[in-house]
């Protein structure tokens, strides 16, 4: 295929994906969400380490998270044992899981 043609395809796949209506794709959102397994990850309280040590560990294994959202999660474990950081499909959450680890935190993962 030349140059030429290839970039009018693309140009037309472009044109395509920008007229899906959003309530379509929240319609395939959901579809998807209901097939596919959520898996929360789990922060276990330990008596080790620092309230700004946990936060900070959290803020760097999980991208997007605030860190006022840090500090609820942080908060939520300290006084009940445990709390959820997040919810998504399981290779996610085995990898934050991992990534939470890393910083010597109990963390574990249960189906949502």
């Amino acid at each position: 295929m030349d140059t030429t043609r290839a970039l009018d395809r693309l140009r037309t796949t472009n044109r395509m994906e920008r007229m899906t209506t959003s309530p379509q794709t929240e319609q395939l959102e959901r579809v998807l969400l209901e097939h596919i397994k959520q898996y929360a990850v789990i922060l276990h309280n330990d008596e080790v380490h620092s309230m700004d040590f946990v936060v900070d560990s959290l803020l760097k294994s999980v991208p997007g998270l605030t860190q006022p959202e840090a500090i609820d999660i942080m908060l939520e474990t300290h006084e009940k044992g445990k709390g959820v950081v997040i919810v998504c499909p399981l290779e996610q959450a085995e990898h934050y899981r991992d990534r939470i680890l890393s910083f010597k935190l109990g963390c574990s993962i249960e189906l949502a």
